[in-house]
This record gives C-alpha cells, structure tokens and sequence, in this order.
C-alpha cells in the first residue's frame, strides 16, 4: 500500500515485494537445514528482514526514477547499469554497518539474542546479494516507462531543510532538551516485569493464568531449600521445649511408651545413626521448616506455600491442635507405606542430602509485582530476620531463573551497545576517513536511541526480553539515512560547492529516498500491534517510534552539524 501511494506503478509495487519475497524463502530455507529454532525473540526475523530488504529496494527505485529523469535517452540496460554503480557502495555502506548493529547481539548471554543476532547478520547479506542481482535482473527486461521526476523536495523535506537552514539554533537546544529527557527517562528503566502482563486481558492464556492466580494459589513457582547443618551441631543448637512452669518437657511421655514401647527405639538418640531416615524428623528440624514456612507465607506476593510444616499442620489438626514433636513424626515416617511417602514426604525433605524444601508459587497478575525487589525482600528477611546464611537456605525455582535471565541480558546489552556504538563508529571512519563525519553520521542515530529508551522509562514499562534489544537495532537500522545522507551530501557538494545549496539538493533526491523507506519501516513495525503478544506490542511502537525520530534527526540535526563542521572543505 505505501508503494503503491509513492510510485504509482505496478512495477514498484511488484518488484520490492517479489525481491523480499526470494530473500525470505532463500534465508528461511538456510535456517531450517542449519536446524535453528525460532523463539520469542527471533520470532521476529522475519519482519526485520521484510523492513530492511524493502528500504534497499526502495533506494534503488529512487535512484533509477532519478536516472532516467536525468538520462531518458539511455537504454533500459544503461539505466540498470548506471543505478546499481551509482548505489552500490552506499548500500554496502549500509549493510555492513547494519549487521554491525545486529552482532552485536552476539555478545549477549542469552543464547536466543545470539541465534538472533546471527540470523539477522546472514538475512542482511542475503538481502543485500537479492536486491542487486534479482531486481536488476528482472528490471533490465522491462522498457523503461516516463517515472517521475523524484528530486524536487516533497512538501516535509522541504520543510524540514528550511527549518535546517534557518533555525539551527533551535535544533541543537531541541537536541539537548531531549537528551537530557531521555537521560532521565533511562535513568528509571527496569527489567522487571510479570508473565501475565505479556498478553492482552482478552486472551485465554491471560484469563487462565488469572484464575490460576486467584483460585490456585499462584502460577510461577520458587523453591526454597533449607540445608541443615550435623546432628552434633544441631543438637548443640536447639532449645527443648518447656512446660508453663519452666519445667523441661519430657521426651516421651507416658501413653507414648506405653503404646509403642520397644517398637520404637530410643537408645540412638544421638549416635551415628541420628540422621537415618526415621530420626531425621528433629524438633530442630521442624521448628526452622516452620518458621521459613510462616515467614514466606506472610508475603503479599505469594500465593500458595507448601512444605512439611503444611503435611505437619494437617496432622496436628487431625490430633485435636496438640503439637507432633520429632518422635512423633519419625515414628510416622517409619509407619507410612511407601507410596505414601513417595507424594507426601519425599517431595519436600532429602533426607540422604539433609535438605528441606518448601514449595511457593508467585501471584503473577498482582499489580506492581517486581520479581528482582520479591527476591531481594525475601533474601534480605531470610538474612536478616531469621538469622540464616547462604549456607543454610537456598533461593531458586523459575522465578529466580528468569530474574536472573533479565538481569544478565540487560548487562550484556550495555556492553553489546558499547561494541555497536563503536563499531559503526569504527565502520564511519573507515567509509570517510574522517572523524567529524563519523560523529556527525552516529549522532543522529545515538539521539533516536536514547529517546525511545527514555520514553519506556518514563511511562514505566520494563525491558524484556525482546525490548531490550531495542537500542541496537534502532542504531543498526537508523543508520542507514545517515551514510546515504552523507554519501550523497559528498557528491553532491563536490559539484556545486555551496553547502547550503547542496542542502536542498539532498534534500529533494535522498532526503525523499530517506523519507520514503522511513515510512515503510514505521509502517512495517506498527504491524506488530496487532499481535496479541505484549513484547511484541512493545517492540513495533518502540522501534517505529525510533524510526520517526531517527529519520526527523537525519534530514535536521545531521545536516546542520554538516553546515556547523564543513567537513567537506571550503565552499568554493
């Protein structure tokens, strides 16, 4: 649709889309024989590549309809010729810089991002290698029609260069204003967020997890392991209990030994053989399940908790409230079949390890849940409160699993922006050899960035695991304008010498190319809004969000720092 309202012409509506077409199937084909599977984050592959093989394609048309503009006396072959020497080495430019952006991925710990990574970084040579054999290849067996004349501005990149050249002033302290915003904005981000909150309230997963929440006591699951220290240590440890006068209570009572008598022996209390199976279950042991048990159960957060201390409740209400003490409960355990103790026991004590666990799940749909603050509260009370080391007790489970994933994935995607920054930096002065052009070309880029990044910020919504990814690729996709921008401000001032006159010039021939495969891309990526999977909400508003500013930045901020600079030489 957005080809047909540029071109006008079945033509250049016809030739992008076969040409992403043969890209898609061609890199689709190599991922399956290599055996890739796709997940959450490359799950969007596909259209990234769509995006990036039709703003190549798109440069192309421009520049053939300026070719022929300038030349309609040259054959169809002539124009091919003259449009693929002419763009070549930009859009290589382009592309290598581009999956600069997206290797840096690679660097990543999640093992996703860097599968995604590589796969963007081959579906970008594919992309490149199709648009300049298939499309010249089937243009050149077409009779060159009258296209229109595409250097004159359009009415926005008109606008947009008299704004550049008349109000520079106002564009650097724009420029600063929003950095300073967006720096605010990052300053709050967070990669926090509930499973439940990846999916639209009217989605029947949604609904499930939010009954599953509600009536059944919590959909993530945690662990919490106790490890208990030897026998000696533990009784060196306990306190007996005591009577109401004070008095020790005495180990067995009367109707207790009258009822098991020698069926249950006594004399090794406290040999080696304490810790078998049916004397694990201490008084000491008991005590510290119960008070970790209670402790967990008096968070907001958490739903249902099940431990031994749930089995031991149950039992004690059974026997009219009074309390089961370790003889109690070894003499059960010794009692219980084994297929009892297979569902009811063995899941939350190991005995041979000398380990307890109590089981929890996560209310996911609470409001304001933060998974990496729970934990840290919970840690903190184990610490603190119950005087437990890391020794003695153990977090973990799934919610700790996929904290952690986030939180590794946001340090390894400040270290990946570091090696994209610098390797497009690196790529900028190696196409221009010269460092003025390499700030002038990353700035715009860096600026686009930053601001979608300050506005998750300040509307609150955390980073997951696919828009945590969004800085590298806004900076791998966004930098195209900027060496096509810059590439042909060079040829074009080495003409006529004045840089404001090349200005408008750029304007009206790559700036409408800039302005043409931004659209496409912005209305690409406001596709995925339809999906009922949130990061992938998230992700198209943010990266076409990105796309808008990138593209506003490239036709104002890139080209004033150009007149501020004069990289190019004195005019003449």
């Amino acid at each position: 649709f957005v080809l047909a309202l540029i071109f006008r012409r079945v033509r250049w509506v016809m030739l992008p889309l076969l040409c992403c077409f043969y890209a898609i199937v061609t890199m689709v084909g190599v991922l399956g024989l290599v055996g890739w599977d796709v997940t959450v984050i490359s799950s969007n592959f596909l259209a990234l590549m769509l995006i990036v093989t039709i703003s190549i394609n798109l440069h192309l048309a421009v520049c053939y309809n300026q070719v022929f503009s300038d030349t309609p006396a040259a054959s169809q072959l002539e124009l091919v010729s003259m449009t693929v020497r002419k763009m070549a080495r930009p859009c290589l430019y382009a592309a290598l810089t581009t999956i600069i952006g997206f290797s840096s991925l690679v660097f990543s710990q999640i093992k996703p991002v860097r599968d995604f990574g590589w796969m963007m970084s081959m579906g970008l040579a594919v992309a490149f290698a199709t648009s300049f054999t298939l499309l010249p290849l089937i243009l050149v067996m077409l009779k060159p029609k009258g296209e229109r004349d595409h250097r004159d501005e359009v009415g926005l990149t008109a606008a947009l260069a008299n704004v550049t050249e008349r109000r520079g002033s106002a564009i650097l302290l724009c420029t600063l204003v929003l950095t300073l915003v967006s720096a605010a904005g990052i300053a709050r981000l967070t990669v926090e967020n509930s499973f439940i909150d990846y999916f639209r309230p009217d989605t029947e997963i949604y609904r499930g997890m939010k009954l599953i929440d509600n009536k059944l006591g919590g959909t993530t699951p945690m662990d919490v392991l106790i490890a208990f220290a030897s026998h000696a240590d533990e009784v060196e440890n306990f306190e007996p209990p005591k009577d109401e006068e004070g008095a020790l209570d005495s180990v067995v009572d009367d109707d207790f030994e009258a009822e098991f008598g020698s069926e249950f022996d006594l004399d090794g209390w406290g040999d080696e053989e304490a810790n078998s199976s049916a004397n694990w279950f201490t008084p000491f042991k008991i005590e510290r399940i119960k008070k970790v048990h209670d402790y967990l159960d008096g968070f907001d957060e958490i739903g249902k908790v099940l431990s031994l201390a749930s089995l031991i409740r149950v039992a004690e209400s059974l026997n009219d409230g009074r309390e089961l003490d370790g003889m109690d409960l070894s003499l059960l355990y010794k009692k219980l079949p084994e297929e009892i103790k297979e569902p009811l026991i063995e899941p939350y004590v190991s005995i041979e390890n000398n380990e307890a666990r109590i089981f929890l799940r996560i209310l996911d749909s609470r409001e304001g849940l933060r998974r990496k603050e729970l934990l840290e509260r919970i840690e903190a009370g184990l610490r603190d409160e119950l005087k437990l080391d890391d020794q003695q007790v153990k977090v973990t489970g799934t919610l700790v699993l996929y904290n952690n994933m986030l939180q590794s994935l946001f340090t390894s995607q400040v270290a990946s922006l570091g090696a994209v920054i610098g390797g497009i930096g690196a790529m900028f002065l190696i196409l221009f050899r010269s460092g003025k052009l390499a700030i002038i070309g990353i700035a715009p880029n860096l600026l686009a960035a930053a601001i979608v990044l300050g506005v998750l910020g300040l509307a609150g919504i955390p980073l997951d695991m696919m828009t945590i990814t969004i800085a590298a690729i806004t900076l791998g996709i966004a930098v195209d304008d900027g060496i096509h921008y810059i590439y042909r401000f060079r040829e074009e001032f080495s003409k006529c010498g004045n840089y404001v006159e090349t200005l408008h010039i750029c304007h009206g021939s790559i700036g409408r190319a800039v302005f043409y495969t931004s659209t496409t891309v912005i209305f690409g990526f406001s596709i995925l809004v339809l999906s009922n999977f949130m990061p992938t909400v998230y992700f198209g508003v943010s990266i076409g969000v990105a796309m808008l500013f990138a593209f506003l930045a490239a036709l104002t901020l890139l080209p004033r720092l150009i007149l501020i600079w004069k990289p190019f030489g004195p005019e003449t």
